[in-house]
Formats: C-alpha cells, sequence, structure tokens
C-alpha cells in the first residue's frame, strides 16, 4: 500500500467538513499548535451559551466601571506563553474607540481577535476566526459593530475611495437603509443590518457551519454604544 500523502492545511480549510469532521480537522491542523491545559480546563467544560454570558458580564463590568482586570498580570503572561486557548473570537472594527478586550474585561489569552474597518467578514479574516474556532477552541464567535461607524457611513455615501480602501467598504452591506449618514439613527440600523450580513457570511463557512450543528459553537451579533461602554445582542 502506498503511503498517504501529506494534507495540504489551506485544502483542508477551502474544503472544510466536506471530506473531513471538525474533530479530525482540528488535529491535523493543530498538531503544531501549542495547548496549555490549564487554561483550556478553564474552559473545556462549559458551554457556548454560558461563555457567551461571560463575555457578557465582562461588558457589564466595564460599563458600570468595576472592572476585574483579570489575566492582565505578569503570571497570566507567562502562563499563556506556553499555549492559547481562548474561550471568544471577535470580529470587530479596527476603531480604535472599540478595543474588544478592554470592553469585555478580559485578559491575555482571553479573546481571539480579527479587527478590520466594517467588521467585515472577507477570506481572510473568515480563515482566521476558522482557525480561532476550530483550533485554538473558541466557541463563541461574535460580530461587533459599534455607533457612529466611519466606514458603515462611507458605505452609505458611496462614490469612489482612493487606495484600497474601497476594497473594504464594497464589502458593507447596510441593508435596505437609503437615508443620509448625517442621521444618526440611520446610521445604526445600517450598521446593525452590517452585523446581520457579516454574520451571514460565516455562517456559510462549512468549517463554522459544523461547529455550530455540533454544538461547539455559537455565533452572534452585537452592537456596541460609545457613550455608554455598553454591548447589546442582535
Amino acid at each position: 500500500m502506498s503511503p498517504i500523502p501529506p494534507i495540504d492545511r489551506r485544502q483542508l480549510i477551502q474544503y472544510g467538513g466536506a471530506f473531513l469532521g471538525t474533530s479530525l480537522m482540528a488535529t491535523v491542523l493543530g498538531n503544531q499548535i501549542v495547548s496549555n491545559p490549564k487554561v483550556q480546563a478553564q474552559t473545556i467544560n462549559q458551554t457556548p451559551q454560558e461563555l457567551l454570558n461571560q463575555l457578557m458580564e465582562g461588558n457589564g463590568r466595564f460599563s458600570e466601571q468595576r472592572r476585574l482586570k483579570a489575566n492582565q498580570d505578569f503570571n497570566r503572561l507567562t502562563e499563556v506563553a506556553q499555549g492559547q486557548n481562548p474561550f471568544a473570537a471577535i470580529l470587530s472594527c479596527a476603531d480604535s474607540r472599540v478595543p474588544p478586550e478592554i470592553i469585555f474585561d478580559q485578559g491575555l489569552g482571553d479573546l481571539f481577535i480579527c479587527r478590520i474597518a466594517g467588521n467585515v467578514a472577507t477570506p481572510q479574516e473568515v480563515g482566521s476566526l476558522e482557525f480561532g474556532t476550530l483550533v485554538l477552541g473558541a466557541k463563541v464567535l461574535m460580530v461587533l459593530g459599534h455607533q457612529g461607524c466611519g466606514a458603515v457611513k462611507a458605505a452609505m455615501d458611496g462614490g469612489e475611495l482612493p487606495g484600497q480602501i474601497g476594497s473594504v467598504i464594497k464589502k458593507i452591506d447596510i441593508g435596505s437603509v437609503t437615508d443620509d449618514n448625517s442621521n444618526a439613527a440611520s446610521v445604526t440600523m445600517a450598521t446593525k443590518a452590517n452585523v446581520e450580513h457579516q454574520m451571514a457570511v460565516l455562517k456559510q463557512s462549512s468549517v463554522l457551519s459544523e461547529l455550530m450543528a455540533e454544538e461547539k459553537l455559537t455565533i452572534v451579533g452585537a452592537y456596541y454604544n460609545l457613550g455608554s461602554g455598553i454591548v447589546t445582542l442582535l
């Protein structure tokens, strides 16, 4: 019998669960990724819903100015240097006013974050989030939009944009919103519509959809209020 040829990682991600179950895929993809049993044990028996609650409780602490700032000391630094097992993944806007670790009161190694203007699910972002969930074990995947998003306003405005900015803006979907972007309520509606659209894009991933079917992952949308610091699930 001839030896089995090595499996190309890019092909695995491309074809997802069509040929391999997520457990085997995670093993193959993660065979060179160091997990930290101590860190993993903190969440391994928790459900996606329980971990989502944990994430939202952190935002409650932040918005009420009672942050614990857990997992931010030198001991945590050395602990996660041995391997990572984030409990949640976040597709967030690159806006400097929306730092996920801070607004969810989390620390080193807790969150796997992809940040891009307009929190758009490009192929690269989807691939990264597949890795963060399938291989690293994040059980919550949140698409996080926010108040006054400049990228959403640009999508509402239309027109040509310089450089590669337009390549990002064209991936934003504002739904049926047509009002001028100076209308705050319309911008909010467009932002939430875009979050829903990006969630739909993520759910087209065979990797993510299989994790959801196995109840190993939940995908949620959320909206962050810049003034209050409150994250609301959509």
